[in-house]
């Protein structure tokens, strides 16, 4: 079965892509060209959804830049500390309706799922981009909707993204040096059933 360089190995015959990406802190600060960014996104642009909605969004900011102070502001004083050497920040945003012209917005049951098929070709294309991606929640919710302009009523504001080169684990404080190291995975056992869901 594939194994990775990282010490990944899977159960099954899968691309080597999966085990190679993992989601680290240790940026270089190293800044990202738009056109890098731009490829991301379009990697993201074609993941499935329901009736063809497309309902992810992406509000990012590079760093050094204007935008940059207020993305990062939602971050928690946690994630502030590492993704401060990110070379770009992303929100993750769904929207909650099917939106089809004449016709009143339906809501979308699948909306965040959508989004986070989004969310996974973004990260798999960094990966295979020589970038690297990680995913957080811890952010001020409530705050963001504000910050991002987003309409809670329409849209759910998802997650954050940090984007950037893979540093050397040095660069990171504690406890985070620690932590530098990719997650291992449950089994293939545990998550999938034959009939009935299993506990």
């Amino acid at each position: 079965m594939p194994t990775s360089a990282n010490g990944r190995t899977a159960e099954y015959d899968i691309d080597p892509l999966f085990l190679e990406r993992w989601s680290p802190r240790a940026f270089t600060g190293e800044a990202m060209p738009g056109e890098e960014l731009m490829t991301l996104f379009d990697a993201a642009r074609w993941a499935p959804s329901a009736f063809n909605g497309q309902p992810w969004r992406f509000v990012y900011a590079h760093r050094e830049t204007g935008a940059w102070a207020g993305l990062f502001d939602l971050l928690i004083p946690f994630n502030q500390m590492w993704a401060k050497n990110a070379a770009v920040l992303v929100f993750l945003v769904s929207d909650r309706f099917r939106r089809v012209e004449g016709q009143p917005p339906a809501p979308v049951y699948s909306h965040s799922l959508d989004a986070g098929a989004a969310w996974g070709g973004l990260a798999l294309q960094a990966s295979r981009s020589g970038w690297a991606t990680h995913g957080m929640v811890g952010f001020d919710i409530p705050r963001s909707y504000e910050v991002l302009g987003v309409d809670e009523a329409e849209f759910r504001v998802e997650a954050a993204i940090a984007i950037g080169r893979r540093g050397d684990v040095s660069l990171l404080d504690e406890p985070f040096q620690a932590r530098e190291v990719p997650s291992l995975r449950n089994p293939v056992s545990s998550i999938a059933f034959e009939g009935r869901f299993k506990l």
